[in-house]
């Protein structure tokens, strides 16, 4: 991997390190704009990959022999050097999970159904993805519990004004999103975090948009969860993580049931490890953890800050460039925003404009991006996004432009 100065970073050598880069797509070099989706992964989390297939290949905490032993050891500094990535008290807060769905379902479905009951509230936004509102839904409907949301302003910002109304003695958990998906909104969760717990409740935050693009700190946070995905951020796909404040944690009953996660078990009745491992039934996904961490050191070496500033910066020349074509209305917040811009026009349908980009080699997003409600609070049925990573350049924004003006002209 190239090492690479905070000050000094050569983003076209960074791009050498993803093979998929080089692809031919339709016979056009490859564009990616599609990272809020999944990012590509760098050759040292491939290599971090082959290499655990190649000579440590075992199951882990159950084995005597050396390969076991291999597994266990860099499964576990796995979890130790995502605590690091997240500013964790302890490892033992980081629970391996599928990714940021899973995770938040794990909160739900344990820690929920323990102590939700009739008559509480959940307080949620109406920017959340589907596996931030979904999961939700199904304790209420349990449970008893009632639902609420912050609404979203005309600039695809939190109605922050809304929240003493909303966030009352009634609410026993705040689950928000930290950058929306569709929009680019950074919303400001430690001050979100410090209302919730005044009245309080606990909170939960999906940083699954931006755990791969800037630094994040729980315990400066103060946020009781915290779920994001390793997919999203150059790891591999099938692992995430869950973290939970160690004293949240040892309260929540497990969730799946099965080996691993037990102490002993007779006929009628099973005594559980603590946590993490009470959540970690069966064979876990060791090369994912494994790849996880590799992507963390990946992103560590060039650093957070600078990939935030390097993104948002591809995402507000995006937006303004947008701009120059009639009939075309951006999303979200004018100023900062994460790595992304979603948009719709005039002259087509979002699912006709990906579908058109994609034969110059440009890959986009079209649809609702599990955003309905969002969706349907601006009045449209799906949006066109471009999502950004570390490995785009302002050139790439260039002939995406390019690629839509001849779309204008092609469905005019």
């Amino acid at each position: 991997m190239h090492k690479i100065a905070a000050r000094t970073i050569d983003w076209k050598a960074i791009r050498e390190d993803f093979p998929i880069l080089r692809e031919q797509a339709n016979g056009h070099p490859l564009i990616y704009f599609d990272s809020a989706a999944t990012s590509q992964k760098p050759r040292p989390v491939i290599e971090a990959l082959h290499r655990y297939y190649e000579h440590e290949n075992a199951n882990v905490h159950r084995g005597l022999h050396v390969l076991s032993s291999r597994a266990t050891e860099a499964y576990e500094k796995a979890r130790q050097r995502t605590a690091e990535y997240i500013g964790a008290a302890s490892a033992d807060e980081i629970v391996f999970t599928r990714g940021t769905t899973e995770s938040i379902n794990l909160v739900a479905q344990a820690w929920g159904g323990k102590f939700i009951r009739e008559g509480d509230v959940i307080l949620l936004t109406v920017m959340e993805h589907h596996s931030n509102l979904v999961p939700w839904q199904l304790l209420a409907e349990r449970t008893g519990a009632r639902l609420r949301f912050v609404p979203v302003l005309d600039d695809g910002t939190l109605d922050l004004e809304q929240i003493p109304s909303l966030l009352t003695p009634e609410v026993k958990l705040f689950a928000f999103t930290h950058i929306s998906n569709s929009l680019g909104t950074i919303n400001p969760i430690a001050e979100l975090c410090a209302r919730a717990h005044a009245v309080g409740a606990l909170t939960l935050v999906d940083a699954a948009q931006s755990a791969g693009h800037m630094a994040i700190n729980v315990q400066e946070l103060r946020c009781d969860f915290l779920a994001f995905s390793g997919h999203k951020m150059c790891g591999p796909t099938g692992i995430g993580a869950l973290y939970g404040r160690a004293e949240v944690l040892e309260s929540t009953p497990p969730w799946h049931g099965g080996g691993e996660m037990i102490v002993s078990v007779a006929l009628e009745k099973s005594t559980f490890k603590k946590a993490p491992h009470r959540f970690e039934a069966g064979t876990p996904n060791i090369a994912g953890a494994i790849g996880l961490a590799a992507a963390v050191d990946y992103i560590e070496q060039i650093g957070r800050p600078v990939i935030f500033e390097h993104d948002s910066q591809l995402a507000r020349y995006a937006a303004d460039r947008l701009t120059e074509l009639s009939g075309t209305r951006v999303f979200g917040p004018t100023e900062e925003r994460g790595a992304l811009v979603g948009f719709v026009m005039d002259a087509a349908h979002p699912h006709d404009l990906t579908t058109f980009a994609d034969q110059y080699g440009l890959a986009l997003r079209g649809g609702h991006h599990c955003n309905q409600p969002l969706m349907r609070r601006f009045g449209v049925s799906g949006t066109t996004r471009a999502s950004f990573y570390f490995y785009n350049t302002t050139e790439e924004i260039d002939r995406m432009i390019e690629i839509f003006h001849a779309a204008v002209r092609f469905f005019s």
